[in-house]
């Protein structure tokens, strides 16, 4: 959408709402946008590889902040909508609901595509990769019943994972992916998939995911 300049832009901070945080918020001429990453001023290439995907491929209204000391891209936020839309998720929390979204929707499509008896041996397989890592909260068969049924939104809460459980949770469920529906359609669907969650977590997400070897896998 932009690549601004620091002078051309106003930039101030605004208390979370139901988080102790501050807020990064920044103005353009009336529209106001809120941090989604940054880079160091050497990975010009990677600020505007993110920016482009998010503006030219996926229709985000973000811009593109170049400073001396770093680059910056910002994603259009309304903030009256602040709460509704950033909810009260960390942002390993945005990484594990995201990924939790798409194994569930995998899962939905091999059972209504290919029936319960391979949905069941896809949860079979997903509890046995969920032992062998010990993912905490999730290692049992009825850990993993819960992962792949109930809606994210009705959990008591998230399991505690860190980034190295949702990179190898995305790593593995491309794999099996691939094995049960025999080619990889289903991972260039991903904002379909991920409909459900709020629009300032789905830029977080595609943020993090774009800067990550994932980015290959899911489109």
């Amino acid at each position: 959408m932009f690549i601004l300049k620091r002078q051309d832009v106003e930039i101030s901070t605004v208390q979370h709402p139901t988080r102790d945080q501050k807020v990064p918020i920044l103005h353009y001429q009336g529209p106001t946008f809120r941090l989604i990453s940054v880079f160091k001023a050497s990975q010009e290439v990677e600020a505007k590889t993110l920016w482009r995907s998010l503006t030219d491929n996926r229709g985000k209204a973000c811009v593109l902040l170049e400073e001396p000391e770093r680059f910056s891209v910002w994603g259009k936020i309304r903030l009256e909508q602040l709460d509704s839309d950033t909810g009260s998720h960390s942002n390993i929390e945005i990484l594990t609901l995201a990924s939790i979204l798409l194994l569930q929707a995998v899962y939905m499509d091999i059972e209504d595509l290919l029936g319960n008896r391979q949905a069941g041996l896809f949860e079979k397989d997903i509890t046995g990769i969920l032992q062998q890592k010990q993912f905490p909260q999730a290692s049992s068969p009825e850990s993993t019943k819960a992962l792949l049924t109930v809606e994210p939104s009705q959990m008591p809460k998230l399991p505690p994972w860190q980034e190295t459980h949702v990179i190898i949770l995305l790593e593995e469920l491309h794999r099996l992916g691939k094995t049960y529906f025999g080619d990889i359609n289903f991972a260039h669907q991903l904002e379909d998939r991920l409909q459900d969650m709020p629009e300032e977590e789905l830029l977080i997400f595609i943020g993090w995911l774009n800067q990550s070897p994932l980015s290959k896998l899911w489109q």
